[in-house]
C-alpha cells in the first residue's frame, strides 16, 4: 500500500491449521466477530465465543462463554474457565466494540466517551492482562485487536467527528505497541487490524464490505507462526502506518 512503512515485511509464516490451538474471540455473536470465530473453528481451533448472553452463540463447534468485557469478574471467569477446561490459550481476538456517533469533541456526550473507552480500550487491556499468563506459556501466543482507519493519526485522517471512537482506537495502537515492546521477546505476537468499512450493526447497511472480508485479515493474523512480524497495524494483509 502507498502509505505502508518502508520496512513492510514481504513474507510471513502461517500456521497451516489450528487444530492444537485454543482461541478466545470477544463479541463473537454477530458481524466480524461471528465470522472470525467461525473461520477459526473451520481451521480446527478450539474456539471460545465470548458473548454477553451465551445463548446467542448457536454454533455447535464453538464454546459459548459469558463475557462482557467491561465486567472484570466475567473477564476473570472466562479466562479461568479456559485454563480449567483446556489448560492453554493460544489466540486472543479483541473484537468487541461500540461506536458512539457524535459530532466534534465540544459536542460529545461525556457518557458516550466513558462507555466507548470502557469497551474498546479498557476491555482489551484488562482481558489481555488476565490472558497473558496463558498466552505466554507456550511459543507464539497471538493477540489480535480490532482497530479502525478512524484511529489512524497519520495522513490527515483525524477529522470528521466521532472523537470517542477515534481516540479509543488510537489507544488500541498504543496497547499493541506496548505488548510487543514488553512481551515480544517472550514470543508474544501482538498486532492490530483495520477491517475496513464493513456491513455490520456498527458499520451500517451502506458499508461496501461483507463481514467475511472484515474477518479475513484478523484470521490471517491469528495464524501467524512464531517469529512473525508483530507490533503493527494491518489492513488487507498489508502493514499500514498508525
Amino acid at each position: 500500500m502507498a502509505d505502508a512503512p518502508a520496512d513492510t515485511p514481504t513474507h510471513v509464516d502461517l500456521k497451516t491449521d489450528l487444530t492444537d490451538d485454543v482461541a478466545l474471540v470477544t463479541g463473537a455473536t454477530r458481524g466480524i466477530g461471528a465470522e472470525i470465530a467461525a473461520e477459526l473453528a473451520d481451521l480446527g481451533a478450539t474456539v471460545y465465543a465470548g458473548a454477553r448472553d451465551p445463548d446467542d452463540v448457536t454454533a455447535a463447534d464453538q464454546h459459548a462463554v459469558r463475557l462482557d468485557v467491561t465486567d472484570d469478574e466475567e473477564v476473570r471467569a472466562a479466562v479461568d474457565r479456559i485454563e480449567r477446561e483446556q489448560g492453554s490459550l493460544d489466540v486472543l481476538v479483541n473484537n468487541a466494540g461500540v461506536f458512539a456517533r457524535s459530532g466534534p469533541l465540544h459536542e460529545m456526550d461525556t457518557a458516550d466517551f466513558d462507555r466507548t473507552m470502557a469497551v474498546n480500550l479498557r476491555g482489551p487491556v484488562v482481558l489481555t492482562k488476565h490472558a497473558l499468563p496463558l498466552l505466554l506459556d507456550g511459543p507464539g501466543g497471538r493477540v489480535v485487536t480490532l482497530s479502525s482507519g478512524l484511529g489512524r493519526f497519520t495522513g490527515g485522517q483525524m477529522d470528521g467527528d466521532y472523537p470517542a471512537y477515534r481516540l479509543s482506537k488510537v489507544g488500541v495502537g498504543g496497547l499493541t505497541a506496548y505488548l510487543h515492546g514488553e512481551y515480544g521477546d517472550r514470543g508474544l505476537i501482538a498486532n492490530a487490524v483495520s477491517p475496513g468499512w464493513v456491513r455490520t450493526d456498527m458499520g451500517g447497511d451502506g458499508a461496501p464490505r461483507p463481514p467475511s472480508k472484515g474477518a479475513e485479515t484478523p484470521v490471517w493474523l491469528a495464524r501467524f507462526a512464531p517469529g512473525s512480524p508483530a507490533g503493527h497495524l494491518w489492513k488487507d494483509r498489508e502493514r499500514v502506518s498508525w
